[in-house]
């Protein structure tokens, strides 16, 4: 088995900026993650906007971090310390692997980092709970012992759908059923009784996706010294809202800059990751239990008037903040405001992103700027493949790269089929095809002298006599097919390994997958893979 590192993808926006582009560089103003200087400029900017107490209660709110957590929580106490941090919503069992990539990178940068600063860095995963996308999150896909995809899922539980994940549980028995499908799936070894294990104590009976995500991505996290926030608990859910009602104060003057970004995407080439919805707030309100986007219904001399997608009117700012007492939660951030959340609440030097999240990233800084918080640096994740024996060996059977797997199978197949055919038969096909070309076209030119209508059936002699070659090579190649059909059965499942249902492997399958078939070697493994997609020098 080997981690074999992937190109951070993205668009021309991410892939100038990472190039350092200085055209899009100005999209990310903290600097680019390649340089010292910038994670510099934001330490100082850190020290000098949090006061003395905050680093005490921040340490409060962080759990896990493995079994030097508690002594590295005191250390950042004490030394007034800064995070690197990432997040993702939770998936069921974990969700797909790049949710590891993003953890160990973040984890790798804050060492990185830590050596460079002298002082202490904790990687921070931010688990967003308050995500209510349901459909995305209640299931994972496994390739099944006979290869096939299937699957593994809970049922959206009843008068849940717009819920956040963090307020609703699964039924229990759904729950249960889930994870004894799931190991149905996986082939026995010796590392999958423990596995059942983390997983049952991870998600009990009566436990909600978000908390079982969030025990999980603990237990498997710990020993990269990775800490878990949870930003519907004490003390965020408290500390955000402030944060939260400022941007609501501001959700014009927002609006109309992230308007204006858009156009200064497009105009460099690039196209808005996030939709500009015109009057949209970068916010989510629950009403009656539902998670709904806000949007500026009116601004006049008292300040904004809200209302949400589906028509809840009349919300004013004193509204707002007299509505989130009873329950903090229920007002909550966006894609384009949980950067400025996480910035405004922890000593953030770097936020690690996947292709998406940079993309969108480089429509922030308006948020920023009204919210008076500085952004981070920027900074992509881990992207990986997990080669495997038995892939690695049909890779090399047919002479292939990884990204040939992502090529679809029958025209992969019919590709490699034609060339696996012996010199001497692609070079008869040749010969036959072009042998009689001359002789035709030269015919072709005599008739017209004759009679230009004769030009036709030249053409067609020429055409019937390329298609009856074309019949004999497709009967070879249906030969050839038949003789190496197992190996073409092998490169089917090679290509299900590495691009499950022509997605890339790490948005598909969760790490379980991996951790049962090579327990701690494989995480190990994703460390290092880690610690080499930093760019720092």
């Amino acid at each position: 088995m080997k981690i074999i590192p992937v190109a951070p993808a993205g668009g021309s926006i991410v892939q100038g900026y990472l190039g350092r582009d200085p055209t899009c560089a100005g999209f990310y103003p903290a600097g680019h993650p390649g340089d010292l200087s910038s994670y510099r400029r934001r330490a100082a900017a850190v020290d000098e906007s949090f006061p003395p107490e905050a680093w005490e209660r921040i340490a409060q709110g962080l759990r896990g971090g493995g079994e030097a957590g508690e002594a590295r929580r005191s250390r950042f106490v004490s030394e007034g310390g800064f995070v690197v941090t990432t997040g993702q919503q939770p998936g069921l069992f974990g969700g797909p692997v790049f949710s590891i990539y993003k953890a160990l990178t973040a984890a790798a940068l804050a060492r990185r980092l830590e050596e460079a600063l002298g002082r202490v860095v904790l990687p921070v995963f931010w688990v967003a709970g308050e995500d209510h996308d349901w459909e995305e999150v209640r299931r994972v896909t496994v390739a099944g012992l006979s290869n096939e995809l299937e699957d593994v899922e809970v049922p959206v539980p009843e008068g849940a759908k717009g819920s956040p994940l963090h307020r609703v549980s699964p039924a229990s028995s759904a729950l249960q059923d889930a994870l004894q499908h799931l190991f149905t799936l996986l082939p026995p070894s010796d590392f999958v009784p423990e596995l059942q294990q983390t997983l049952a104590r991870c998600y009990p009976s009566g436990e909600t996706l978000s908390a079982g995500f969030a025990a999980w991505m603990m237990e498997i996290l710990g020993p990269a010294g990775v800490m878990i926030l949870e930003p519907e608990k004490d003390p965020w859910v408290q500390d955000r809202i402030p944060v939260l009602l400022n941007l609501a104060q501001h959700a014009t003057e927002i609006d109309r800059a992230l308007g204006l970004r858009a156009e200064q995407l497009r105009a460099s080439g690039g196209e808005p990751q996030v939709a500009y919805l015109p009057g949209g707030v970068p916010l989510f309100l629950e009403v009656d239990g539902i998670r709904e986007r806000l949007f500026v219904q009116e601004d006049g001399p008292e300040g904004p008037r809200f209302r949400t997608r589906d028509g809840a009117e009349g919300w004013t700012l004193e509204a707002l903040a007299q509505y989130v007492k009873a329950d903090p939660a229920v007002l909550s951030p966006n894609v384009l405001s949980r950067p400025v959340v996480e910035a405004a609440l922890l000593p953030t030097l770097a936020y690690v992103g996947g292709p998406g999240e940079v993309a969108y990233l480089a429509q922030t800084a308006p948020v920023f700027e009204s919210a008076g918080v500085a952004p981070p640096v920027v900074h992509p994740r881990l992207s990986a493949v997990v080669l495997e024996r038995k892939v690695e060996k049909v890779l090399d059977r047919f002479d292939l790269e990884i990204q040939d797997l992502g090529r679809p199978h029958d025209q992969l197949v019919a590709s490699l089929v034609r060339e696996d055919l012996p010199d001497s038969v692609q070079a008869s096909l040749a010969t036959l095809r072009t042998v009689l070309a001359d002789p035709v076209a030269a015919l072709h030119a005599a008739v017209k002298e004759v009679d230009p209508t004769l030009q036709g059936p030249t053409d067609a002699l020429l055409s019937q006599f390329q298609h009856a070659v074309g019949e004999v090579e497709k009967k070879i190649v249906q030969a050839r097919r038949r003789q190496v059909e197992t190996a073409l059965q092998q490169l089917q499942k090679a290509q299900t390994q590495i691009f499950p249902g022509g997605r890339p492997q790490e948005r598909v399958f969760p790490a379980l997958v991996y951790l049962a078939r090579y327990g701690e070697e494989i995480l190990h493994a994703w460390m290092k893979a880690a610690e080499g997609a930093v760019l720092l020098d």
